[in-house]
C-alpha cells in the first residue's frame, strides 16, 4: 500500500509538472498573439493613414504642375518638383521603417552571452564620431551580462542613445546617461524576491509630455514635429518588439524642457 501510494504521489507530480509547463505554453503563445494583433493593427493604421500622406502630397504637387501655365524657366515648376521628391523620400522611409519592424518581429533571434559593456562601448564610440562637433558629455555605468541577441540588442542601444542625442541637440552640451537602476520595492510588488532591476538611458533635451505617452511606442507615433526633429516614429515601436523578444518591457517617464528617462528590463537582467 505504501509502494501504491508513493507511485500515486509521483503520478500527480508529474501531471502537475506537465499541467504547468501547458500553461507556461499557453501564456507565451497568448502573449505572441496578442503582440501580432498588436502590430497587425500598427500596420493596417500605417498603411491606412501615415503612407497616404505622402502620396497626398505627391498627387497634389503633379496636379499642380500639370494645371501650370506660367514660364517654363519661372521657380513656380520647380518649387512642385521638389515637394513631389520630399513625398517620395518620405514614403521611401515609412517603407523601409515597416520592413524594419517586420524584420525584428520575424527574425530568428541567435542567443548568446553579451557583454553589454563591450556592446554599449562600440554604440558610444559610433555616435560620438557620427556627432562630431558637438559638445556630449557621456556618463557610463556599469552594466551585467545578459543572455541575448547581440546584433537586436545593439538596435536597442543605438537607437535609444541616438534619441537621446537627436533630442539633446537644442542643448549647449549634452548630457547622456546610461546606468543600472533597481527600483523600490513597494513598486515591484508583493512577494517579490528582490526589487526589479533595469537599465536607464537618460539625457537632458527637450523631452515630452506624459500625456501623450501612450503614443511613444506606437508605429509611426511621433510627439514632435518633422521640421523640429527628423525621424518617421519606427524606432521605438522597433526597441519595444526587441526588448519583449528578449522577456523584457519598456516605458518612459519625461518633463517638458526638462529631458526624458528611458527605461528597460531584460530576462536575467
Amino acid at each position: 500500500m505504501t509502494h501504491l501510494d508513493d507511485s500515486r504521489r509521483s503520478d500527480a507530480g508529474a501531471i502537475e509538472r506537465l499541467n504547468r509547463e501547458l500553461e507556461r505554453r499557453v501564456a507565451e503563445r497568448t502573449a505572441q498573439l496578442e503582440i501580432a494583433n498588436r502590430e497587425l493593427e500598427a500596420f493596417s493604421y500605417s498603411v491606412a493613414h501615415d503612407l497616404r500622406a505622402p502620396l497626398r502630397l505627391i498627387h497634389a504637387h503633379v496636379q499642380m504642375l500639370r494645371e501650370y501655365r506660367g514660364a517654363p524657366d519661372a521657380r513656380e515648376p520647380q518649387i512642385h518638383l521638389e515637394q513631389i521628391q520630399r513625398g517620395a523620400r518620405e514614403m521611401s522611409a515609412l517603407i523601409d521603417g515597416l520592413l524594419a519592424l517586420s524584420s525584428v518581429s520575424h527574425v530568428q533571434m541567435n542567443c548568446l552571452p553579451v557583454a553589454l559593456d563591450d556592446l554599449l562601448a562600440h554604440c558610444v564610440q559610433q555616435l560620438t564620431l557620427d556627432a562630431q562637433g558637438r559638445d556630449i558629455e557621456w556618463r557610463i555605468g556599469a552594466l551585467p551580462p545578459v543572455e541575448g541577441d547581440p546584433d537586436l540588442l545593439q538596435q536597442v542601444f543605438m537607437n535609444l542613445l541616438s534619441n537621446a542625442l537627436k533630442y539633446s541637440q537644442p542643448r549647449p552640451r549634452a548630457i547622456i546617461e546610461v546606468s543600472l537602476q533597481r527600483a523600490p520595492q513597494a513598486a515591484v510588488g508583493q512577494g517579490d524576491p528582490a526589487p526589479e532591476r533595469y537599465i536607464q538611458i537618460q539625457d537632458n533635451g527637450v523631452g515630452f509630455d506624459m500625456a501623450h505617452a501612450g503614443k511613444l511606442f506606437g508605429v509611426f507615433q511621433r510627439l514632435h514635429r518633422q521640421d523640429e526633429f527628423e525621424g518617421t516614429g519606427v524606432g521605438l515601436a522597433t526597441v519595444r518588439r526587441i526588448i519583449e523578444r528578449h522577456g523584457g518591457r519598456i516605458w518612459a517617464q519625461s518633463t517638458p524642457g526638462q529631458g526624458a528617462s528611458f527605461r528597460f528590463t531584460l530576462a536575467g537582467l
